[in-house]
């Protein structure tokens, strides 16, 4: 059984987060899922998705998954010193950190993807590239894994990243078996960006 912790902050995109969720809780017997912020309580998507959250202190589980979401509320948390700090501080003690869409620039700021391979979203990418100079950006991507680094491009993507992590963890028919249950066509070649127009 795996822990995967995402860590949300106000006005994350919304589907960075269900989407993979979607996507991990279909397989219970395998991953639990929980569900964090700096000090708990409430926290809303920009969509105004209340969200029931534990502060990262009082985790019930070692997280072995991060999950960095993105969304605007990146703007206010990529400065955020204690926030950069428990996401570090979470990252180094997990065994996978995935990112969507923006969260890839929380995780450069925080200095976690030095000398690693990244992608991010096509929409704030001079942003995001911005926050290190450490980072091997790579635009035309999907998604794209080093070492023990997801990071997915723009919102949906995180979903395409979800069952590619599936699919390297378990095997090809079990993330093609989610993907027919959810009705979802997975872009399943992480090299196909039909969103990026270099």
């Amino acid at each position: 059984m795996h822990t995967l912790t995402a860590l949300l902050f106000d006005d994350f995109e919304t589907l960075d987060l269900f989407g993979p969720i979607e996507m991990f809780g279909c397989l219970p017997e395998h991953y639990r899922l929980q569900f964090a912020s700096l000090s708990g309580g409430i926290i809303h998507s920009k969509h105004g998705v209340a969200m029931q959250t534990i502060a990262v202190t009082e985790l019930a589980y070692q997280t072995d998954i991060v999950l960095m979401v993105g969304g605007m509320g990146t703007r206010q948390q990529i400065n955020h010193r204690p926030f950069l700090q428990v996401l570090t501080t979470l990252v180094e003690h997990a065994d996978w950190a995935l990112s969507v869409c923006t969260g890839s620039a929380l995780l450069a700021k925080a200095g976690v993807l030095d000398g690693k391979r990244a992608t991010s979203n096509k929409l704030s990418w001079q942003w995001v590239i911005t926050q290190s100079d450490k980072v091997d950006w790579v635009e035309q991507a999907r998604w794209v894994v080093d070492g023990k680094f997801y990071t997915s491009s723009g919102v949906s993507a995180g979903m395409d990243m979800a069952l590619g992590f599936i699919a390297d963890r378990h095997d090809i028919e079990t993330a093609h078996q989610i993907a027919n249950y959810t009705e979802y066509r997975w872009q399943e070649n992480s090299d196909i960006d039909d969103f990026y127009h270099g």
